[in-house]
């Protein structure tokens, strides 16, 4: 049987990212693996749908409509509206990046972040992904991933040097179970900027949904001054959404 032609819609709108948020037909097919007239349809009908837009160039970008649904999200426009106060608060206290995120597939997906003017560069943006081994976030919502989920993506972990936060499948395993005793992840990263960080769980009534974090310069750096700030946001934001017991 052949692909879906919903799947392949979504791969040629999987083909825009960060680096290639306008694309040329020839560069549409090339990244979504599939023959140009393929491509021109999909991204034709996609255009009528309101999906994509074309430029008097020729050039396809992602259209506005797609935020305006992405935005009905409940794990990201709703979680983000019970977040942001207790998010302000927290940026409020520590001037440094605010990250708020979600699992999605093999990735976390950054639904919002405050950011200083003046704090350290960072290569993350809302609605990017983030590694899952190599940012606080992610091992928070790695750690509390489903077990079968967690099996598979530890099971393919490959450590990569001044990326992975672990060096071996078993380093792994050990990190993944200190989060879920300690209550919270400690990361820290070379690029752009050395750049440490403390990321704590956010759990509804069916458990965590999300992970909230404070990314700060490596200098300098005490965990503990951040620690418990983090943590009590992100517990009250796990009260506002419902969840019952323990929030650490």
């Amino acid at each position: 049987m052949g692909e879906a032609v919903i799947t392949r819609a979504f791969r040629l709108l999987q083909s825009f990212d960060s680096d290639h948020r306008a694309l040329s037909l020839a560069d549409l097919a090339r990244r979504a693996a599939m023959p140009r007239s393929s491509a021109l349809r999909l991204a034709r009908t996609l255009v009528e749908a309101g999906a994509l837009e074309r430029r008097k160039d020729g050039i396809f970008v992602v259209a506005v409509r797609l935020l305006e649904i992405a935005s009905l999200a409940p794990r990201g426009h709703g979680l983000r509206e019970v977040a942001m106060p207790f998010m302000e608060d927290l940026f409020y206290v520590t001037r440094q990046h605010v990250l708020l995120a979600v699992r999605d597939g093999d990735e976390a997906l950054l639904v919002e972040r405050l950011s200083a003017h003046d704090a350290s560069q960072v290569r993350f943006r809302v609605g990017g992904g983030m590694p899952l081994t190599s940012t606080g976030v992610g091992m928070v919502l790695l750690a509390h991933a489903p077990a079968d989920e967690q099996e598979r993506l530890v099971r393919r972990f490959v450590a990569v040097e001044g990326e992975s936060l672990a060096s071996s499948e078993a380093d792994l395993r050990r990190s993944l179970a200190e989060v879920r005793r300690g209550g919270y992840a400690i990361a820290q990263r070379d690029e752009p900027d050395r750049l440490s960080t403390i990321a704590a769980p956010v759990r509804n009534l069916e458990g965590v949904v999300a992970a909230l974090s404070v990314v700060v310069p490596s200098a300098g750096f005490t965990p503990g001054t951040y620690v418990a700030a983090v943590r009590t946001s992100a517990r009250a934001i796990s009260r506002e959404l419902g969840a019952n017991g323990p929030t650490s």
